[in-house]
């Protein structure tokens, strides 16, 4: 357990909303928590930051992380006992973060996917390269009945460095917007964090996820829950539609 590592001499101040959709805490299932004890202690953390409602997003990705509702079943249950055992304060609920690849295809031309509430399907793109015929795709998934919300938008450097129009562009095709916490921590660095606050700032950001995976970010983001960077991004993370869902 990794309690012990975290310097807490500052408080940590809570996130003004309490549901958290992107996170990867489901155990052994992908880069994320590698086990049930792990996991725990990441959920602890999450807790102490005001969450209490997580909808855990196991990777599902071509050749990777090939993870399917009948893949995560059995980790969501042994994590979702474990949660109880420990009293934590914490509902969790499951989806997953769909690559949008040859395997996703399969999954969704079948009707094997896992949605949020409400039909919003968490997507994410290559980080190389805008997946090929990208607002086809959308239109596809958007006449199927789910509504896609695009995972992490500010890591994609093809949009966050010279084509931040595509960022309009997109919202207004009907792609929602759902950056991390991670990312105005400043934990991947400041072009990213510039990127999530432009987004904000244009009101083009529907969601919010930690995309918590280990103790690495749990430090990045405790260190943003006290500083004043936080107390500046606040009036953002209040219009968030996270607790809607």
């Amino acid at each position: 357990m990794f309690f012990n590592i975290f310097h807490k001499s500052k408080p940590i101040q809570k996130l003004p909303f309490f549901t958290d959709i992107h996170c990867h805490v489901i155990p052994g299932v992908d880069d994320g928590s590698p086990n049930v004890e792990t996991s725990i202690d990441l959920l602890s953390h999450m807790a102490d930051w005001g969450l209490t409602r997580i909808f855990a997003s196991p990777h599902s990705t071509q050749d990777t992380f090939e993870n399917t509702p009948e893949t995560i079943a059995q980790p969501s249950s042994e994590l979702r006992a474990a949660i109880q055992q420990q009293n934590l304060p914490i509902e969790m609920n499951v989806h997953m973060e769909y690559r949008l690849d040859r395997f996703f295809m399969k999954q969704f031309e079948d009707g094997n996917l896992i949605a949020l509430p409400g039909n919003y399907l968490l997507v994410e793109n290559a980080f190389n390269i805008e997946t090929w015929g990208f607002e086809s795709l959308l239109h596809r998934i958007r006449s199927a009945g789910y509504t896609p919300i695009l995972a992490h938008p500010e890591r994609y450097r093809y949009y966050s460095g010279s084509h931040k129009y595509r960022y309009a562009e997109l919202h207004d095709y009907g792609l929602y917007f759902q950056v991390n916490l991670l990312s105005l921590a400043g934990h991947y660095g400041s072009l990213e964090r510039e990127t999530a606050l432009y987004m904000l700032e244009r009101g083009l950001v529907q969601f919010v996820g930690t995309d918590l995976h280990r103790a690495s970010h749990v430090v990045s983001i405790e260190n943003y829950l006290k500083s004043s960077k936080f107390l500046k991004d606040i009036k953002y993370l209040e219009k968030i539609q996270n607790d809607t869902l």
